[in-house]
């Protein structure tokens, strides 16, 4: 009978362990075999519109023999074109402004909200998260009436003596700023909030009981306390904001230039999928290499809190 029962308890253990590693399989390992599979394709007239690389049919044993033969045309492309290049560091440029700027805005209200009375915490949260309940298409579109020549924000300034004429605003690197930090401040709130919530409040009155003055206490003990919400953060928002799509082609017209447009352009336009598959494998790698550093700063800070 018990060993009935530690053969179930075993098959759960694994079952909880096996979940996360069968959803990496079915909806990222899976999806990245197909777009690197085109990524090594040639581009052809057919629909769709490439040569596979790799044929299902032919088995392991016609997929080794190809390797030996595959070419990177598509990867090299990318270096040559100067176009995806920008497209790649404005994207990074334009989502680590964005990262900087969402740390400054939303640290100070996450510290007022884990400071606020405990009674209204949840209100403030349910706050935060609202913009959640409004289409993100329709929050975006938004923006083009507020920043659009005529819009409120010129009304507004017009009308308090700021300007004399309109500001173009929208269609620039500014207005996209805008819509990121707007459209992001949710996922920087929440980690910022929970790592500071959860804070000793003690800890605080110790340092000022030992001469530090408040700003210094703050700098020397909430601040390093609450640097793994401030990381988990800028993932959440640099992540997504350096493939964002929708808010540069909105806001940002085309002298803004974004990965995500220029995979559009590619899948869609020029309907080129070997070569746009090259740019998200691209992307993914940039992506990857933060996480894995994250991961490892991670680890060795729960080693040295042992």
């Amino acid at each position: 009978m018990s060993g009935g029962a530690g053969a179930g308890r075993s098959g759960g253990r694994l079952l909880v362990a096996g979940l996360p590693f069968a959803w990496l399989l079915v909806f990222f390992l899976a999806p990245f075999a197909i777009v690197l599979r085109m990524s090594l394709s040639e581009r052809a007239t057919s629909r769709p519109p490439y040569r596979p690389a790799f044929s299902w049919e032919e088995g392991p044993a016609g997929w080794w023999e190809k390797l030996g033969q595959l070419g990177f045309d598509n990867f090299a492309g990318l270096l040559d074109e100067p176009l995806y290049l920008d497209a790649f560091v404005t994207s990074i440029r334009i989502a680590a402004t964005a990262t900087v700027l969402l740390v400054l805005i939303g640290y100070p209200v996450a510290y007022a909200m884990a400071r606020a009375p405990a009674r209204i915490r949840p209100v403030l949260v349910m706050l935060a998260v609202l913009p959640f309940w409004t289409s993100f298409l329709i929050r975006v579109y938004a923006w083009v009436g507020i920043l659009k020549p005529e819009g409120l924000l010129n009304a507004a300034l017009m009308a308090l003596g700021i300007v004399d004429e309109p500001l173009q605003i929208l269609d620039t690197e500014i207005a996209v700023q805008i819509g990121l930090v707007y459209s992001y401040l949710p996922f920087m709130l929440l980690p910022l909030y929970a790592a500071l919530e959860r804070q000793d409040a003690t800890l605080i009155e110790a340092a000022q009981d030992l001469g530090a003055p408040p700003w210094k206490a703050f700098w020397l003990v909430t601040v390093p306390l609450s640097l793994p919400g401030v990381l988990a953060g800028c993932f959440l928002v640099f992540i997504p904001a350096l493939g964002e799509f929708v808010v540069p082609d909105l806001l940002g017209g085309s002298e803004t230039l974004m990965i995500g447009r220029t995979l559009w352009t590619e899948f869609f336009n020029n309907r080129d999928w070997p070569l746009a598959s090259a740019v998200a494998v691209v992307l993914l790698v940039i992506i990857v290499g933060p996480v894995l550093a994250y991961r490892h700063l991670e680890m060795r800070r729960l080693e040295a809190a042992r």
